[in-house]
């Protein structure tokens, strides 16, 4: 089990963060959070199967620390609980892109940012079953 969560396992390119948005995609909720996915054919040259994105408004959250921390909140979720989405995608030979947005509009406990980040998990795994 890899538990780390490496620079690559990021959405950084402009064009994919434009399509994941643009509408057209698949996206759940399980408040406090949004996830909006986008799949592609896997590549053999591709390491990282999955790639995140996390956001957190500006216009919900006022405060810059509230944010930060959310975002910590949902990063460390999703770090922690990957493992199980990477290996099914590594399988079924899917390049997953996911945008995580926080719906929150103040501070959230972590288990309940956690016990979201598994429902979403869930969820996206069963979508791309289908």
């Amino acid at each position: 089990m890899n538990f780390t969560f490496p620079k690559k396992e990021r959405i950084c390119r402009k064009i994919i963060i434009d399509k994941l948005f643009s509408g057209g995609n698949t996206a759940m909720t399980v408040f406090p959070l949004r996830a909006i996915f986008m799949t592609e054919h896997l590549n053999d040259d591709d390491k990282y199967p999955v790639q995140v994105i996390v956001s957190v408004s500006k216009r919900r959250m006022r405060r810059a620390v509230d944010r930060n921390r959310l975002k910590r909140q949902i990063r460390e979720a999703y770090r922690l609980n990957k493992n199980q989405l990477l290996k099914y995608c590594n399988e079924h030979e899917v390049k997953l892109y996911i945008a995580f947005v926080a719906l929150a509009e103040e501070a959230c406990q972590t288990d309940k940012v956690e016990h979201s980040m598994i429902k979403l998990l869930r969820k996206t795994q069963e979508k791309i079953c289908e």
